[in-house]
C-alpha cells in the first residue's frame, strides 16, 4: 500500500551512516526520513546467515511479511532498512 523497495547498493550504504539504528539479537534496522509521502523498505541478508534457501526465507516470509503486516503503525516518509544478522536464521 504505503511503500516500495530499496534495491541499489548506493542506497544501503547511506543509510549505513546517516540512519538511526536499532539493533537486538536478530536484526538490525537502520530508520532515515526521505521526504516523500510513502516509506521505502530495504532487505539485506548476508551470506553468513546461510545458505539461499534460508537468505530467501528470511528476506520474504520473516521481514517482507512482518513488513506488510505492520504497515499501517509506521508513519509515512521513511527509509527503512533491516539487516538481517547470524542469530536470525
Amino acid at each position: 500500500k504505503y511503500s516500495e523497495s530499496l534495491k541499489k547498493n548506493k542506497d544501503f550504504n547511506i543509510y549505513n551512516r546517516k540512519g538511526t539504528s536499532y539493533a537486538n539479537k536478530y536484526l538490525v534496522m537502520y530508520v532515515l526520513e526521505n521526504g516523500t509521502g510513502q516509506n521505502r523498505l530495504g532487505i539485506s541478508v548476508s551470506k553468513k546467515v546461510g545458505n539461499s534457501i534460508v537468505r530467501h526465507r528470511l528476506t520474504g516470509i520473516e521481514s517482507a511479511e512482518s513488513y506488510r503486516l505492520q504497515e499501517e503503525r509506521f508513519r509515512c516518509g521513511l527509509d527503512i532498512i533491516v539487516i538481517a544478522r547470524i542469530g536470525a536464521k
